[in-house]
């Protein structure tokens, strides 16, 4: 089999890679984006069954083409799939499906890298890895197999009934977590919710989705800053989209629980802080109503007030009188879902562009390693980097910068007419 040649390898085909082929292809830059399974796989088999996009169809989306049917709706996670692949045959993307780039080396003395990958060696001058931020799931060393109860990470949650019968503890409160713990009471299940430090904006206000207020009041572009780039989002847009509100869960019969600590003999042991987490979360969410406040009057903007969304109700038993350990088989757990979020694998990435830390290492994408590229990062460049429409604004940097690359390599000195 021979080697093939592209000018760019775009590894990944999920929203990231199909953003990164439309500026390539727009830009005449020759390129080939390779994805292990199908593209969009993740949304379609590392997803829960009744999970939709935690934005509005009108917002979620690459700016190229809308979402079919109501703008407002949440769309489901198979419509996303299915968006992001009709999205690539319209920008006409030259994709691989089911090819896995299992190493890249850079060429010994001599410009490019080279992909071993399952379906032979590809040759690329620039490489773009376009992998996304999920990759592999982390469950904290804390429970030990011999705890007697089943484990798994939330990528691996379908639905209630997929769960053996008993209580379930839920650790995390992101949206993820929420969401699942969420769809397990309504299932009519004991639910557990370890929470977490977290942000807590509201799902609408004054007749706004919350995505809006982040897109006037410019808080898509902030920039990472120390500790706030893995703050945890609780925001929801199950059953057409509602403000996470902890209490309202505790009052229909969950347990708030704090972080999650420790165990031995039998017992969980949480942090004392689920109030602070609690209390944290109102202030983040009541900021945001004070500052959507403080726009609407600047502006002179006609939209009704809801002094109703300001009230924060009662703290519920489980937040004025925690409960700091839990014996498992005395509360009837059977089961720990582990929303506690996914690192990233790079091994296959054989070239200096990781940190001492291990991490990617990078300034807006271009990283330290010439002619490597990271797309698809949370806060990559902004808040707004790991959304779909995020993802396609950091592609357009990416590709910018190869084409000036390209431009560079490409000069050749004028011969001047020494005679």
């Amino acid at each position: 089999m021979g080697v093939e040649k592209v000018e760019v390898l775009v590894v990944g085909g999920g929203q990231a890679g199909i953003a990164m082929s439309e500026h390539l292809g727009r830009a005449g830059v020759g390129h080939l984006v390779l994805e292990r399974a199908r593209l969009a796989e993740r949304w379609r088999s590392e997803r829960w069954d009744s999970l939709v996009a935690n934005g509005p169809a009108w917002h979620d989306r690459f700016p190229g083409m809308a979402f079919a049917g109501d703008p407002e709706a949440f769309v489901a996670k198979e419509a996303v799939a299915d968006y992001l692949v009709d999205y690539a045959k319209k920008i006409d993307a030259p994709y691989r499906e089911g090819v896995a780039v299992t190493r890249l080396t850079r060429k010994p003395g001599a410009a490019g890298f080279i992909a071993e990958t399952s379906a032979g060696v590809v040759e690329a001058e620039y490489v773009v890895a376009a992998t996304g931020p999920f990759q592999r799931p982390l469950i904290p060393p804390i429970l030990p197999e011999s705890a007697g109860v089943a484990q798994i990470h939330s990528v691996a949650y379908r639905a209630p009934d997929q769960l053996a019968p008993g209580a379930v503890l839920v650790v995390g409160s992101g949206s993820s977590g929420v969401q699942i713990a969420a769809e397990l009471q309504e299932a009519g299940r004991k639910v557990y919710l370890s929470v977490g430090p977290h942000g807590r904006p509201p799902r609408r206000y004054r007749g706004r989705d919350f995505v809006w207020w982040l897109g006037v009041l410019n808080k898509w572009d902030a920039e990472a800053t120390p500790g706030v780039e893995h703050t945890t989002i609780a925001v929801s847009g199950a059953h057409g989209g509602a403000t996470v509100d902890f209490r309202a869960l505790a009052a229909g019969g969950m347990v708030l629980l704090g972080r999650t600590e420790g165990f031995a003999g039998g017992k969980l042991t949480f942090a004392p802080d689920l109030a602070a987490n609690i209390t944290a979360g109102d202030a983040n969410y009541l900021g945001l109503l004070a500052e959507a406040d403080a726009y609407v009057a600047r502006h002179g903007l006609d939209l009704p007030e809801e002094p109703q969304a300001h009230l924060i109700g009662p703290a519920p038993a489980c937040m004025t009188d925690p409960v700091l350990s839990l014996d498992l088989a005395a509360a009837g757990i059977t089961t720990v879902i582990w929303a506690t979020g996914f690192g990233r694998e790079d091994g296959w990435l054989q070239v200096g562009a990781f940190d001492a830390a291990g991490r990617p290492a990078h300034q807006r994408g271009v990283s330290t390693e010439p002619g490597v590229y990271f797309l698809g990062l949370p806060w990559q460049t902004r808040r707004g980097s790991s959304f779909i429409w995020g993802v396609w604004h950091d592609a357009k940097y990416i590709a910018d910068h190869i084409c000036k690359q390209r431009g560079y390599l490409a000069y050749r000195p004028a011969v001047s007419d020494t005679k």
